[in-house]
C-alpha cells in the first residue's frame, strides 16, 4: 500500500487492486479497516479538485451509459434500490480509475524527471548520450520531451556536463539567472549564492545573462559575474610550467549600470590593486566594457567616465577631482 502512494506500482496493478475491493464491496464481503482507510485517501486525493456538481454529473453520465447493459424486468423496490446502489459503486470505481489514469499519464509522459545529488556526486546519463555529473546539493530537471530540436535542461547548484555533439541540436543549460548554450563540449557550471561561473574544458560555449553581452568561451577560459548583477567577465586560465598552479588573466570585463563601489571591488580583486575614489561618487552607475587593457588602462578609462583624474602611488590608484 505504501509503495502505491509513492507511485511505484504499475497502472495495471492499481486497476486490479481497486476492482478486487469493488467486488468484495458489491458481494457484501467485509472490507478491512486498512482497505477502507486507503480507499478514503484515494478518494480525497482524486476528487479534491472536483466540486459537488461535477461529481454528481460524472456519476449520472456513467450510470446512463451502464443501465442498458442490465435486463429491464419487473423487480421489487428493494431490488431497484440495491441495483442503483451497486451502479453508483461501479460509477465511483470508474471515476477513481479515470483519475488514477490521469495521474499515471502525467507521471509517465508529462511530469519532468528530477535528479538530485544529496551528499555525494551523482552521474546522470541523458537520452542523447550526454553525461551530467551533479555535485553535492545539485538538482537537474529534464523535461519528458528531451531531447527535442533544442536540448534544454534546468540546473540548480553545481554540475559538470559532457555534452554529446550535435551540429543541429544545441544543448542549453538554464541555471539561476543565466544560461549556457553549446553544440557539444565539456564544461562545469558553478553557482554559489549570487556568484555564477562557467569553466570550459573542451569545445565552445556561449553564456548569456540579462543586461550584459553574450560571452563566447574557448577551452581553458572561465565566465563569471563575480556575484554582481549586470556584470560579466571572461578569464583565461593557463597552467604554470612544472607546477600544479594556474595563472588567470582577464580577457574582457563588462558592467551595465553597476554602482561604482561594486565596479571598484571587481577591479581591485581582479588586478590585486587598491583604488581610492571620492565617497560621494560610490553610488554612481557605471556602464563600460574593459577588453584587453592593462590594469592602468582600464582604471584610466574608468576615471574618464567619471570625469576624474588618476594618480598612482605604489600599488594604489587614486581617483580625484
Amino acid at each position: 500500500m505504501k509503495d502505491f502512494m509513492k507511485n511505484r506500482l504499475t497502472y495495471k496493478n492499481i486497476e486490479a487492486f481497486v476492482f478486487r475491493l469493488w467486488e468484495r464491496e458489491v458481494s457484501e464481503d467485509p472490507i478491512s479497516e486498512k482497505e477502507k482507510e486507503l480507499l478514503t485517501k484515494w478518494r480525497i486525493r482524486t476528487e479534491k479538485d472536483l466540486d459537488a456538481v461535477h461529481k454528481k454529473e460524472s456519476r449520472e453520465r456513467i450510470l446512463s451509459g451502464l443501465e442498458h447493459y442490465f435486463p429491464q424486468t419487473d423487480i421489487s423496490r428493494h431490488s431497484v434500490k440495491r441495483f442503483r446502489t451497486n451502479l453508483y459503486k461501479i460509477a465511483a470505481v470508474i471515476i477513481l480509475l479515470l483519475s488514477l489514469g490521469r495521474i499515471f499519464t502525467y507521471t509517465m509522459f508529462i511530469k519532468p524527471d528530477v535528479y538530485l545529488a544529496k551528499s555525494e556526486n551523482r552521474i546522470v546519463h541523458l537520452e542523447d548520450g550526454s553525461v551530467v555529473t551533479l555535485l553535492p546539493g545539485a538538482e537537474l530537471t529534464v523535461e519528458k520531451s528531451f531531447p527535442a530540436s533544442t536540448r534544454v535542461v534546468d540546473l540548480k547548484g553545481d554540475a559538470i556536463f559532457s555534452v554529446a555533439k550535435s551540429k543541429v541540436h544545441p544543448f542549453v543549460v538554464r541555471a539561476d539567472g543565466f544560461s549556457t548554450k553549446v553544440l557539444g563540449t565539456v564544461f562545469k557550471i558553478s553557482q554559489s549564492g549570487k556568484k555564477k561561473a562557467v569553466d570550459l574544458y573542451e569545445g565552445k560555449v556561449a553564456v548569456s545573462s540579462p543586461g550584459v553581452p553574450v560571452s563566447f568561451l574557448k577551452p581553458n577560459q572561465k565566465w563569471t559575474n563575480f556575484g554582481i548583477a549586470h556584470t560579466t567577465a571572461v578569464i583565461s586560465i593557463s597552467p604554470v610550467k612544472n607546477s600544479a598552479k594556474k595563472v588567470s588573466a582577464i580577457l574582457s570585463l563588462s558592467f551595465n549600470d553597476v554602482p561604482l563601489k561594486e565596479v571598484v571591488t571587481v577591479l581591485e580583486s581582479s588586478y590585486s590593486t587598491n583604488i581610492s575614489y571620492p565617497k560621494d561618487a560610490e553610488d554612481k552607475k557605471i556602464t563600460a566594457d574593459f577588453t584587453g587593457g592593462t590594469v592602468g588602462e582600464n582604471i584610466e578609462s574608468l576615471a574618464f567616465i567619471l570625469g576624474l583624474e588618476v594618480q598612482k602611488k605604489e600599488n594604489t590608484y587614486i581617483l580625484k577631482k
